[in-house]
């Protein structure tokens, strides 16, 4: 499983980028991207996200 960003939700806060411990995820298009190699579904960037933009799939 790896986090999956709704695009539709993402305010582009970068809360998430700045939490995450795997670096697994930046920005692309004003949107936050979740390069999902480096993905290792702690959850951190679900629980952080002040849109509810990302969950684990």
């Amino acid at each position: 499983m790896a986090a999956v960003v709704d695009e539709d939700q993402c305010v582009a806060c970068e809360s998430c980028i700045e939490s995450c411990p795997a670096e697994a995820i930046c920005m692309k298009a004003d949107k936050a991207n979740v390069i999902k190699e480096k993905c290792v579904d702690c959850g951190t960037c679900v629980d952080i996200c002040p849109s509810a933009a990302i969950r684990l799939e």
